[in-house]
């Protein structure tokens, strides 16, 4: 028996169209981590018709990310390929994306994946939270063995939304999402 829950993302929409129209778009994969949606990633911020146009919403990581362009194209290859040719992917800066966006199943995605997934900057009432720079840095768990025996080698890792860390107990090297 199966007893896992399908979460709802919180910004998918409550008309069953336009909720078919975000299910298209969280079917896309980001091509640089392909184990993520973009809705589990949270740069998917909208799904709506205007008229008769399909209108995605989505939001960079950060202004010079490099998968937008393929991302914009995989969104709209879905909203053709189920039968919206006349749709539209808008990009929208404000507000800034941020890590906080992800969802729970996005974080245990790259967990799962090798990435340690980036610390929260909110805590639980939603109050931003403000690392003092004479604190100790934050210890980021390995995502192969959890120890939090750990230690940047690179600020950045494959991508530049990563940095390369190791492992001083498993001796691996992994990324970390960097908290944007």
């Amino acid at each position: 028996m199966d007893t896992t829950e399908t979460v709802i993302h919180p910004l998918r929409p409550a008309t069953a169209a336009e909720a078919e129209l975000w299910d298209l778009a969280a079917t896309v994969p980001d091509p640089e981590i392909p184990v993520i949606s973009i809705a589990d990633l949270g740069i998917l911020r909208g799904a709506r018709f205007e008229g008769t146009t399909a209108v995605i919403t989505i939001t960079p990581t950060y202004s010079g990310c490099p998968a937008m362009d393929r991302i914009t194209s995989d969104v709209r290859e879905a909203l053709q390929g189920a039968g919206y040719e006349d749709s539209r992917v808008e990009l929208v800066l404000q507000p800034a994306w941020s890590t906080d966006w992800m969802t729970e199943q996005g974080r245990q995605q790259l967990r799962d994946y090798g990435i340690a997934p980036p610390a929260r900057r909110t805590d639980d009432e939603g109050s931003r939270v403000v690392r003092l720079t004479l604190m100790r840095p934050e210890t980021i768990a390995c995502p192969q063995c959890s120890s939090t025996n750990t230690r940047k080698l690179s600020h950045f890792g494959s991508t530049s939304c990563k940095s390369l860390y190791n492992c001083l107990d498993c001796l691996e090297p992994f990324d970390y999402f960097k908290v944007h």
